[in-house]
């Protein structure tokens, strides 16, 4: 069973360090088993979030945007309005087995924006979900994970109606040679993450499902 926490979308987006606190607050308590599974769907206040592995020609030359350090693998990347962000804090047992969490995360997302009719697909190599441009593939949705004390942190952030031009002011993810694009985009429909959370909530909890059975 995975519990659901919608904590909170436009109008009411979520700074990112309160998030962060809320995900170790749930982190602690599944940890110790007074919860369950949790996934926590939410829109972030924009912010750029920079993993363990960006190097300095990745990041913002001149922006008021907030960048925050964090403890995942990865680079940087961008949160902010438009864009549904999910952070699955579940039982995987070990750091192995991050492999594994991201690409049931995967499988997830390529059954929710299949589900509304975008070819999605993965890159050998590289994590997310990805479509194919006319002149090369751009990202739909960004995965980076951390397993500690065998419970995962962060997880997944899907673009939909968000703009693309922060993604400009960065190497997303230290990949310059892929685009970036949007559920609008490619579809032509204003789906606001709010509209998609519930979708998302039924396409991660169908693969977590099996974990650990």
């Amino acid at each position: 069973m995975v519990e659901i926490i919608e904590a909170g979308f436009a109008p009411r987006a979520v700074d990112y360090r309160d998030g962060w606190d809320l995900q170790r607050r749930i982190h602690a308590d599944v940890v110790s088993g007074i919860r369950d599974d949790t996934l926590v769907l939410l829109e972030h206040e924009a912010v750029f979030t920079a993993g363990s592995r960006t190097e300095p020609a990745d990041r913002p030359r001149e922006t008021a945007t907030p960048v925050v350090e964090v403890d995942r693998g990865g680079r940087i990347t961008w949160h902010g309005p438009g864009q549904l962000v999910g952070y699955p804090i579940v039982r995987v047992g070990g750091p192995r087995e991050v492999v594994s969490h991201v690409r049931r995360l995967e499988r997830a997302l390529l059954a929710l924006v299949g589900d509304l009719g975008i070819a999605g697909r993965r890159i050998p190599g590289r994590t997310g979900v990805w479509v194919d441009g006319a002149d090369r593939p751009a990202k739909i949705a960004a995965i980076g994970v951390r397993v500690e004390r065998g419970v995962t942190l962060h997880g997944f952030a899907l673009n939909c109606t968000n703009a693309l031009a922060p993604f400009a002011e960065i190497v997303p993810c230290g990949i310059a040679d892929a685009g970036v694009t949007t559920i609008a985009r490619e579809t032509g429909r204003e789906l606001w993450p709010e509209r998609l959370a519930s979708a998302a909530a039924d396409a991660v909890a169908a693969e977590l499902a099996g974990v650990g059975a």
